[in-house]
């Protein structure tokens, strides 16, 4: 079977966002099943695609906000005005509907479409409805921007936010009631779709790689927590200001704490005994070198992939409901507490444990092989559903 996985971003050869991750994996997933899988839609910048001879690009896009200008996001809030779409579907306009057209018909015989996420798929909902389709929903887009809204700090984001939440429902509602199958990265996500029953939709567990993690190996910490994200995400971002402002307080000062990741220039106030390293060469060595890794997410859909990676490394972590969301079966090295207090008091005790010698590491082997046969087994149940309607 030959189908074509339809994206905003092409899975790319060194991914590194929770996207880009998801992306690669559900791509290499379906190809151990055995299909003839070609990618089309857009690179980023700086980015190699992950099959460069499957992958039709439509050309380079930059899409996230903190890497453009301000007359480029004015353009884009132009466009979505225009096209009467939310802004992350109208980026997608760099190509015209004759040119989606064109790359489909490159690549035929064509037997069916994955429909990754809102962006592109919705942006050209009209030339993807006249091939059969599964739809891979990565979060409830709809609600995340209707958080957004919430938390926005002035009247005029809040009402972008508003307006893209909107439009982002009606986008998500017809995309699955024309797909012939949903795939969601959570529970919960099906519910929130209207797609929660079996006939309409599969949660995907997710691995970040299709490839098992190496087995456990003796680390030399040198931070006590640390974590590391994209910080200039909203949802991100409300997650480390609550851990800044709600469980740094709570916990003994000489707890040497390091947060990496890209940041705005908003950067938060925090205490000396918590450093803010940016971007890091190596996320996985930087994570590694952190005794306990805080999960904090606080709001969002989907999965958290960051949650995912730490459960493969076999690492210790404290972690809040949210951020074990799409999780079926967490190791007993994570505690979860919701409670600033009950969250600080569970970090203590880790932090206090690994400092006496305990060893808190687990082989995060196991975990990955029943994440991935999860996953493929998802994946081609939910494609029957596709290949049924040709």
């Amino acid at each position: 079977m030959h189908v074509i996985f339809i994206s905003s971003l092409v899975p790319v050869a060194n991914p590194s966002s929770g996207y880009d991750i998801a992306n690669r994996v559900i791509v290499d997933a379906l190809r151990l099943l055995g299909h003839k899988i070609s990618v089309l839609g857009f690179l980023q910048p700086g980015h190699v695609p992950a099959k460069p001879d499957q992958t039709r690009l439509l050309g380079e896009v930059e899409v996230t906000n903190a890497r453009v200008g301000k007359l480029q996001k004015a353009l884009w809030l132009k466009d979505a005005f225009v096209h009467g779409e939310p802004v992350s579907v109208a980026k997608m306009h760099a190509v015209t509907a004759r040119d989606i057209r064109a790359a489909l018909a490159e690549l035929a015989p064509v037997d069916g479409l994955i429909l990754n996420s809102v962006q592109l798929p919705g942006a050209f909902i009209d030339v993807f409805s006249e091939f059969p389709s599964v739809f891979v929903a990565h979060n409830v887009e709809a609600d995340s921007a209707a958080d957004n809204a919430r938390n926005a700090s002035s009247r005029l984001t809040r009402f972008l936010f508003a307006r893209d939440a909107r439009l982002l429902s009606d986008l998500e509602s017809g995309l699955c009631a024309q797909a012939e199958h949903v795939f969601t990265l959570a529970e919960p996500d099906r519910a929130a779709l209207g797609v929660a029953t079996d006939k309409q939709s599969t949660v995907l567990p997710l691995v970040t790689s299709v490839t098992p993690p190496p087995p456990p190996s003796l680390r030399a910490p040198v931070y006590d927590a640390g974590m590391i994200g994209s910080w200039t995400w909203a949802a991100n971002r409300a997650g480390l200001d609550w851990f800044l402002g709600e469980i740094i307080p709570r916990l003994p000062s000489d707890f040497r704490i390091a947060i990496a990741g890209g940041m705005d220039a908003d950067v938060p106030q925090a205490p000396e005994n918590v450093v803010f390293l940016g971007r890091v060469p190596d996320a996985r060595a930087f994570v590694k070198s952190c005794r306990i890794v805080p999960l904090i997410s606080r709001a969002g859909t989907g999965v958290q992939l960051k949650t995912v990676e730490t459960f493969e490394m076999g690492l210790p972590s404290v972690a809040t409901t949210s951020a074990v969301r799409g999780i079926s079966a967490q190791p007993e090295n994570c505690m979860v507490a919701d409670d600033p207090a009950e969250f600080a008091a569970c970090l203590v005790e880790m932090i206090g444990r690994s400092r006496a010698g305990e060893p808190l590491d687990r082989d995060g082997r196991q975990f990955h092989a029943l994440q991935l046969d999860g996953l493929t087994k998802a994946l081609s149940s939910g494609l029957g559903h596709m290949l049924n309607r040709r």
